[in-house]
């Protein structure tokens, strides 16, 4: 092709073309540039999303953890509790053996005393043995255990009365509970 336009016109032609060509590049990197933006905020907007999903997940998590650790110490508290019950029950059921060999001692006359003591916890029966220098005193003796309430079914053999002095004796009583 023959351009017959003078030079001034080509000039003006070729600045147009470049300053269109300028344009439709300015154009595709602003249009490069929005593109960019959109796919970097999609991919923020991905992220987030996945980031908020992990804090519910391990928030449920940590709902299970504390959950179970909840379960796990209402077992012990529940553990706990029986054994204390159990302990408890066990020390009701016991008898104050300080306090009953002290309401013994005291039922003793003065020159009496006593040579054996046994106590059978299942049966709560105590047997005493002892000495008593004459009858009266052991009879005054049965009568101070029979007036004390926490002792019932007293029992002492026939052979305790048979001699008036100088009586080895023997007694059985049950502790009441």
């Amino acid at each position: 092709m023959i351009n017959l336009l003078p030079e001034e016109g080509k000039k003006i032609l070729r600045t147009e073309e470049r300053w269109k060509l300028s344009l439709i590049l300015e154009i595709l990197v602003l249009i490069f540039l929005f593109c960019l933006i959109l796919i970097l905020f999609s991919i923020e907007i991905s992220t987030s999303a996945r980031v908020q999903s992990q804090k519910v997940l391990i928030e449920i998590e940590e709902k299970e953890i504390n959950t179970s650790e909840i379960q796990n110490l209402r077992k012990k508290i529940v553990s706990i509790n029986q054994n204390l019950s159990k302990l408890d029950s066990f020390y009701q059921n016991q008898i104050n053996l300080t306090g009953i060999l002290e309401k013994i001692s005291k039922t003793l006359l003065p020159k009496m005393y006593l040579t054996n003591l046994s106590y059978q916890r299942e049966t709560f029966k105590v047997s005493l043995s002892g000495f008593s220098p004459t009858r009266e005193s052991l009879f005054e003796f049965k009568k101070n255990l029979e007036r004390e309430e926490e002792f019932k079914e007293i029992y002492f053999p026939p052979q305790n009365w048979v001699k008036p002095t100088d009586i080895d004796f023997s007694v059985t009583l049950k502790i009441k509970k």
